[in-house]
């Protein structure tokens, strides 16, 4: 079968292949393990134009002179001329470049569009989605839930239409805990880890207030907050000085994505404190290590966790809620959720296993 992968956003910051690959790890592996068994065509607009091979997938980087257009008549074609199996479009949120090209396509072309964390438009986009709604054969969304939100606002015209298929997946895996250690120094007992921005919507504050709490109970316990934006490290700065919460809870600050590998493999537990996410970057790479989460009951995190099979959820913003799943944590078996964590991770969120949910998609539209 021919897949071929467009992404309408312009990348102009990324002047080589091998910048733009290394930026898109988390994505590009599931490319990788679809090519093994079919043809994959990547077509690309970033500020580089050529082809070459990567792993397997034919990537095709273009330029069409018009970068961000709503009329891209000029890549629609080129990507009609592909003559593919299944387009994978990336993003719902090009509707009106989505419809043009389906009225240049083969009527026996397949569209599947994969979601990746936007929310539906509101006004005239929303009808242009729901107008891209009718050239679409399949959505794959992290959590079914976060589909039927569409389906509700009358954009996606059948839940028949989503699927539940992870938009990213992890390049980390396990390595000895004490090793990796020696490269964080992270002490604690247990350890726990942050990896986010300090934004609303990730609620770093409510974490950080609970976990002073479980500290009361559990004064060895360690919380280390890596984050490469800092909007409320003020405030988070000032709570550790008020509660005298410094030996608790490190701001590490930002550290490069290849060093999480040893972040994710010295904590124990990964915390998130997120309201909405459309699936789970850094939660999916924490499970790759065999952290055992503690996140908010949000849809995606269901879908990440096996229901909270995995480890610990809780209703998001809710401090009393969050306290009473980090003592939790003292009552559990480590080795049985770590475990669980790992397998669950190797048999749905792994780069294998979102190729094989695709292709999977891709057959039961035939």
């Amino acid at each position: 079968m021919r897949y071929v992968s467009v992404n309408y956003n312009y990348s102009p910051d990324f002047t080589t292949p091998e910048s733009w690959f290394k930026r898109t790890e988390g994505y590009g592996g599931i490319l990788e393990c679809l090519s093994r068994e079919n043809e994959v065509i990547y077509v690309k607009q970033i500020n580089y134009e050529g082809n070459c091979i990567h792993k397997g997938v034919d990537c095709r980087f273009v330029d069409f002179g018009k970068k961000n257009t709503y009329f891209p008549l000029g890549l629609n074609r080129y990507i009609k001329n592909l003559e593919a199996d299944v387009i994978i479009v990336q993003g719902l949120h090009r509707p009106l470049q989505l419809v043009q090209l389906c009225l240049l396509l083969k009527r026996k072309t397949k569209v599947i569009v994969h979601h990746h964390a936007e929310k539906p438009f509101t006004g005239m986009k929303r009808l242009i989605q729901a107008l891209a709604d009718r050239f679409t054969d399949a959505y794959l969304f992290a959590s079914r839930e976060l589909g039927m939100d569409w389906v509700e606002k009358g954009i996606i015209s059948s839940p028949e239409k989503i699927h539940e298929v992870m938009e990213v997946s992890s390049i980390f895996h396990v390595v000895k805990k004490a090793a990796a250690k020696l490269k964080t120094g992270a002490e604690g007992d247990p350890v726990f880890l942050w990896v986010g921005r300090l934004n609303d919507n990730k609620d770093p504050l409510n974490v950080v207030k609970a976990f002073l709490r479980f500290c009361d109970t559990c004064p060895a316990a360690r919380l280390y907050m890596i984050y490469h934006t800092s909007e409320l490290l003020g405030e988070i700065k000032q709570l550790l000085d008020s509660e005298g919460g410094k030996n608790n809870v490190v701001m590490v600050g930002k550290v490069e994505h290849h060093d999480l590998l040893y972040w994710f493999n010295s904590a124990d537990f990964y915390i998130s404190g997120s309201h909405y996410e459309g699936s789970g970057t850094a939660l999916c790479e924490a499970m790759s290590c065999g952290c055992i989460p503690v996140v908010t009951d949000i849809f995606s995190f269901r879908m990440i966790t096996d229901n909270g099979n995995c480890g610990l959820l809780y209703k998001a913003g809710d401090e009393g809620a969050l306290l009473a799943a980090l003592l939790q944590t003292r009552q559990i078996d480590l080795k049985e959720k770590q475990e669980k964590a790992l397998s669950f991770f190797r048999s749905n969120l792994s780069f294998e296993a979102i190729a094989q949910k695709i292709q999977a998609v891709s057959y039961a539209l035939k």
